[in-house]
């Protein structure tokens, strides 16, 4: 993973960033020598949504196949989200 400095993205403005994604899909933004930021493409972006969409459906269909779930109304709930706190 590439990484641009404050000032280049500063004085180059986004064509830094786009030099930096040319062969990758990621890039880090350092500020004062410490990474701070990430930038990436919109689609790798909207691609990694994705996967944790993904992966949390497959926990909760992993916790329901295991029976770990409450079935109850609204109030129920409501009231042990209460009693809970």
């Amino acid at each position: 993973m590439s990484t641009i400095s404050a000032n280049d993205l500063k004085t180059k403005g986004v064509s830094a960033i786009e030099a930096a994604l040319e062969d990758q899909p990621e890039a880090v933004i350092s500020v004062r020598g410490k990474d701070r930021y990430v930038v990436m493409e919109l689609a790798q972006y909207h691609h990694l949504r994705e996967c944790e969409l993904e992966a949390a459906l497959a926990e909760t269909r992993a916790d329901v196949a295991a029976g770990r779930f409450v079935k109850e109304s609204a109030e129920a709930h409501l009231a042990r989200i209460d009693k809970a706190q």
